[in-house]
């Protein structure tokens, strides 16, 4: 059995909060990269080369990419060999709060959904924690901005809907975001379980490397058919038209009852900040 302590794991979180708001993950500045061969759209290349520079400026000058600094999302995987001195999920909670705090990053988390104070620390995050064998812990961390959230959907289809349902539900949800989410786009598919688990799936596929396809090639053909078909919205980068609309489509399937086909789509913004760090 593996000690873990509390102090361990907030130092971890409040790095991993910090890092993600600054530094753009490696994997995203590759795809801006990628796209900028692609694209047609001198508008739209103008755009990326912006978004580029905004990295480039947030890391140099330890400047939040966006000002929108995200809800804290949190996957863990727990080690059965593991023990925690302490708690798992304050130690969560007071690492984001020390990063919010102390890297001056905005808090944006209401205690009440209706009656709306914040809360002044960005807490709670939210947690999903599965266990897994071994004496580790893998913490992924995602800043989960408000406006690509809000173009996020859950559908309930019918078995009969098949393959070209479900694919037209997604590329319509990505049709109806249009320029809200500030695109280009990532988009998480969760598909099967229940209704909460296919969110979670969806949420799960947002801190997927982006050039990662799903191990299945039935899925991975579909993300290629997918990202292609939403780029050819020609909704494009920030919404000002071009070839660029999503950097990737990632789908994630769990089986499901035989009379259901559970569907959610979860949009990121461009600026995809996730962070994954094993303890």
């Amino acid at each position: 059995m593996r000690i873990i302590t509390e102090d361990e794991i907030i130092k971890t979180v409040k790095t991993m909060c910090i890092d993600a708001a600054f530094d753009l993950s490696e994997d995203v500045k590759k795809g801006f990269h990628e796209c900028l061969t692609t694209e047609e759209s001198d508008i739209g290349k103008s755009v990326l080369n912006e978004l580029l520079e905004n990295a480039e400026i947030a890391t140099k000058e330890r400047l939040p990419l966006c000002q929108d600094t995200g809800f804290a999302v949190f996957f863990v995987d727990l080690g059965e060999d593991v023990h925690i001195n302490g708690s798992l999920i304050k130690a969560i909670n007071e690492g984001v709060r020390q990063a919010y705090k102390e890297a001056y990053l905005r808090k944006s988390i209401l205690a009440d959904p209706l009656r709306r104070k914040n809360t002044g620390d960005n807490t709670p995050a939210i947690i999903h924690i599965d266990f897994v064998e071994g004496d580790k812990i893998k913490i992924m961390f995602s800043a989960k901005g408000g406006g690509s959230e809000n173009m996020s959907r859950v559908g309930m289809l019918k078995p009969s809907d098949g393959a070209e349902g479900v694919k037209n539900f997604i590329v319509e949800t990505a049709k109806l975001a249009g320029p809200n989410p500030c695109p280009p786009m990532i988009v998480g598919v969760g598909i099967g379980g229940t209704f909460e688990k296919a969110a979670m799936l969806a949420k799960k596929a947002i801190f997927r490397d982006l050039h990662e396809h799903n191990p299945d090639p039935f899925y991975a053909e579909m993300e290629k058919e997918l990202l292609e078909r939403i780029n050819k919205l020609g909704i494009g980068p920030q919404g000002l038209g071009g070839k660029t609309t999503a950097l990737a489509v990632h789908v994630n399937a769990f089986p499901c009852h035989i009379a259901s086909l559970p569907l959610a789509v979860n949009i990121q913004c461009h600026s995809s900040r996730h962070r994954v760090i094993s303890i």
